[in-house]
């Protein structure tokens, strides 16, 4: 049997990719729930793989280290948590008014339900490595992006784009520090609380926008 062949054998109707795929699967849910709980800096490989069940070997043929590790586990949160919140806005179309509100529910509900992905996201990626500062910085944007699309007003002059941009980014920002500082047990407040008060917010720029010439 050749290399390619023996590569391709299947196993339990799974083909070598599968498997691969699998195991990277594991993996992740093993980083979501060290990184999330004893924090990226306290995490080994050794103990990321003990946790998922496998060898090292298995670790390096889908991460290059601990940091590539967390960054995958934080993209496939944000690409979820992303598209979600979209959805859930463009379902609520076309009042900005609910989709605001609904867009701001999944997005704070999704994060303080789970602990591991409201840490990881929220804080343990903050300052991880220049690549992850960066990205950071891109989801932030991401986002904001996101608000701006919903709450655009028709065609004005530059300056209202620019200020649409400003105010989106300190909106996200702002929910952003808020969910950061809920984390860390500095804010008392209720799931409903926390969405209430960024609707507010939200609303209340969205309708300062809205009102300048």
């Amino acid at each position: 049997m050749t290399g390619t062949q023996a590569a391709g054998r299947r196993y339990g109707g799974r083909d070598a990719a599968q498997r691969q795929q699998e195991r990277r699967t594991r993996l992740v849910q093993a980083g979501l729930d060290l990184f999330g709980t004893a924090g990226y800096a306290s995490v080994s490989v050794k103990q990321v793989c003990s946790h998922a069940g496998l060898t090292e070997r298995y670790f390096y043929e889908s991460f290059r280290d601990r940091e590539d590790l967390l960054a995958g586990v934080y993209n496939e949160l944000i690409t979820t948590i992303s598209a979600e919140t979209a959805q859930a806005a463009a379902a609520a179309a076309p009042d900005v008014d609910a989709q605001l509100r609904a867009g701001l529910e999944v997005f704070i509900r999704t994060l303080t339900s789970d602990a591991r992905k409201a840490r990881l996201v929220l804080i343990e990626v903050v300052g991880a490595s220049p690549r992850l500062e960066v990205r950071r910085r891109e989801v932030l944007h991401e986002f904001a992006a996101m608000v701006a699309a919903v709450v655009a007003t028709p065609p004005g002059p530059e300056v209202s784009s620019s200020r649409l941009t400003m105010t989106a980014m300190s909106l996200v920002g702002g929910v952003n520090e808020l969910l950061v500082d809920w984390t860390l047990g500095h804010q008392n407040a209720t799931v409903e609380e926390l969405i209430d008060l960024c609707h507010t917010l939200y609303i209340a720029a969205y309708r300062a926008i809205s009102d300048q010439p």
